[in-house]
């Protein structure tokens, strides 16, 4: 007499090995921090699973002494592939927002609060996957050692990602864009949206409407640099 089937489901096959979590970033920072010797350093950063998912590092760039540093969220695809920050549509739109406003780029630092490209497969696109809690307290150490390093006077988050990361995860960019808020961090800090969401704003006039308020928040920065600029030398 044959055997009933028992109902039970075979064991699925394992799936690939979790990737290998190396030291925290503090046993990887320099001794004596700079930017060239942190970039060297944070290109084999392994102390969240991100490194295995992501190309490459992709760490600040501007001036040593830049007046403005302005921290977004992670690279985007263009970005991982690159290996610079904000070269994608965003950085782009950045580029532009910036000059409507008169913010030189050669006083800007631009940075991420994490370094590698979190996304997830949609057919053959990478799409963009929003960072959780853990890989970016992991990658802190870096964006303040940044900070730490280039001492801007005017330090801006780009999305709420980044602000809720500096400013405390109960900031709202929503009720507080556009305007300085109390922050050790630098001497004058302010929060707006990230430019990937003017991208995505609905049809033309939205996105029109969303440029015009992103350089108008840009502008209260442009006004600041202005009114008290400060000689700093400084190289890339």
């Amino acid at each position: 007499m044959a055997k009933r089937a028992s109902g039970r489901r075979p064991p699925e096959p394992p799936g690939p090995p979790a990737p290998a979590i190396g030291p925290p970033v503090p046993a990887l920072l320099p001794d004596r921090l700079s930017l060239p010797a942190m970039r060297e350093a944070a290109a084999g950063c392994r102390a969240c699973d991100l490194y295995a998912r992501g190309t490459q590092t992709v760490f600040g760039e501007g001036p040593r002494r830049a007046e403005v540093m302005m921290v977004g969220e992670q690279p985007g695809d263009v970005e991982d592939i690159a290996g610079h920050v904000f070269v994608g549509p965003a950085g782009r739109l950045l580029d532009r927002a910036m000059e409507d406003a008169g913010i030189p780029r050669t006083q800007v630092y631009l940075t991420n609060v994490v370094k590698h490209f979190k996304w997830e497969p949609r057919g053959k696109r990478r799409i963009h996957k929003k960072p959780g809690s853990t890989e970016i307290a992991a990658c802190r150490p870096w964006l303040d050692s940044e900070i730490a390093v280039v001492k801007p006077r005017v330090l801006v988050c780009l999305g709420a990602v980044a602000a809720q990361a500096l400013l405390g995860r109960a900031f709202k960019v929503s009720e507080s864009r556009g305007r300085f808020v109390d922050s050790p961090l630098a001497d004058r800090v302010l929060a707006t949206v990230h430019p990937s969401s003017v991208l995505r704003a609905g049809d033309e006039d939205q996105r029109r409407d969303a440029m015009a308020r992103f350089v108008a928040d840009l502008r209260v920065v442009a006004a600041e640099i202005a009114r008290a600029p400060r000689a700093r030398a400084g190289s890339r």
